[in-house]
């Protein structure tokens, strides 16, 4: 800060750290809203969404699946669009598909997290259950994703915070993967 600006009473700007944690603060505050919400809200266990599929559960193993695999391609495209793949530069059309594939990949987790919310609800067994970890990873997916937006959207973040949170975010979809689909299908089977 300049001595005239400390005269004026003018502060400088806060730094892009600062900023990216009230963005990571935004998404730890949707995430706990989430996990609130769904411990202290009466589970309906109903079936709420099978469209085409024989059960809830195999629409819920089915779209997690759907939304993984247009992660990965999200991933992928990201890689492109940074220079982290031996490819030659990429086209135009990767940003657009990046959101595209990204937008999709919320818009089939919504089901999921609607069904996972309302009619499971939060699993609060602290001592280790797959359910548990799912529901914490659940919420966390939510609130990596609202912290997505807010950096994305932010022209004042560090260099570092968009990587660092999609990955974060990729992540936690994986570890959403492993503790529902990859069990269910293990389970139960990959029939529709």
């Amino acid at each position: 800060m300049l001595l005239t600006d400390t005269a004026r009473g003018t502060s400088a700007a806060p730094a892009p750290g600062v900023w990216f944690g009230g963005a990571a603060l935004v998404g730890a505050l949707v995430a706990v809203a989430l996990g609130v919400y769904g411990n202290v809200h009466d589970a309906a266990s109903e079936t709420t969404i099978r469209w085409m599929f024989t059960t809830t559960l195999h629409f819920k193993a089915w779209m997690t699946t759907v939304a993984l695999v247009l992660a990965i391609l999200q991933l992928f495209g990201a890689l492109w669009m940074f220079g982290k793949l031996p490819l030659a530069p990429a086209p135009s059309w990767v940003g657009p598909a990046h959101r595209i594939t990204g937008s999709l990949a919320l818009l089939v987790s919504l089901p999921v997290a609607y069904h996972c919310l309302w009619s499971l609800g939060f699993n609060p067994d602290p001592g280790g259950s797959r359910r548990f970890w799912h529901s914490v990873l659940g919420c966390t997916f939510y609130g990596a994703f609202a912290t997505k937006i807010v950096v994305v959207r932010s022209r004042r973040m560090p260099g570092w915070a968009l990587p660092v949170v999609g990955g974060v975010l990729f992540t936690v979809l994986v570890l959403l993967w492993l503790t529902s689909s990859w069990w269910f299908f293990r389970t139960i089977g990959v029939e529709r």
